[in-house]
């Protein structure tokens, strides 16, 4: 018998990474009805049959997010009651308007959402976190100990599966470009022409992350994750996303 398809929710949809996530998951059968929570409408895929599985639901007030996952996980119908959900959700200092304001959403509310998930029954959360976070160069910088608790929030909580996915510099053509993105893109460029693993363990295309993150989810539902928390660094991500990126 062939398995149900797996509801989702998807937080951070309007994002890079999580644009892609949205688009992978309409396009896998493994999936049945996948709801976004976004202060604007993610861009809707032009495939009739894939646009109904999405069920987008718009609140300009992020602190009704987690009062909407709650809404979705009490559902009289039990079929559309999330048993994945996706975080990609983040900002930076410049758009979020200080530091104050991006831990508020980097770190506040992505925890907000674990612990909303948890509490919900979710069985699988996915959380788009960064690599390098905890080196000792690093992990006193406020991003990466926004990144590291979330990650250790998620780690405390138990989920049945927690998959952490860590990239590199992401890839991609964003609608508004992080301070000094393309100096980063030019320099992983120039690194692809000398060697094409260097730049994979630097850099990884915002669309094979998202397509690593959904085939991670897929096979924790198939019990083939290779621990209850697994870390999806960027070796992994390049695996799972584009070299065996057909399942």
């Amino acid at each position: 018998m062939a398995a149900s398809p797996i509801t989702s929710a998807v937080f951070g949809a309007t994002g890079l990474v999580g644009a892609h996530i949205v688009s992978s998951l309409l396009a896998l059968d493994a999936f049945g009805t996948v709801h976004t929570i976004t202060r604007r409408a993610p861009k809707q895929s032009s495939d009739v049959v894939l646009a109904k599985k999405l069920d987008a639901i718009v609140e300009q007030d992020t602190q009704q997010w987690v009062p909407k996952l709650n809404e979705l996980s009490t559902s009289a119908e039990s079929k559309t009651a999330p048993s994945t959900v996706f975080s990609a959700l983040g900002t930076t200092r410049l758009a979020a308007g200080g530091i104050a304001n991006q831990w508020k959403i980097d770190h506040d509310l992505n925890v907000d959402i674990a612990r909303a998930a948890k509490a919900a029954g979710v069985k699988t959360f996915v959380f788009v976190s960064s690599t390098g976070t905890r080196s000792l160069v690093s992990r006193s910088l406020p991003y990466s100990k926004m990144k590291n608790g979330v990650e250790d929030t998620i780690k405390e909580l138990g989920f049945e599966q927690a998959i952490i996915v860590q990239p590199g510099l992401i890839l991609g053509d964003r609608e508004v470009e992080h301070q000094g993105a393309g100096l980063f893109k030019a320099l992983a460029k120039g690194i692809s022409s000398i060697s094409q693993g260097w730049h994979d363990s630097l850099a990884q295309e915002a669309e094979v992350i998202a397509r690593a993150a959904t085939h991670a989810a897929i096979l924790a539902s198939q019990g083939k994750a290779p621990s209850n928390y697994w870390i999806v660094g960027p070796e992994a991500i390049v695996k799972l996303g584009r070299d065996d990126g057909k399942f």
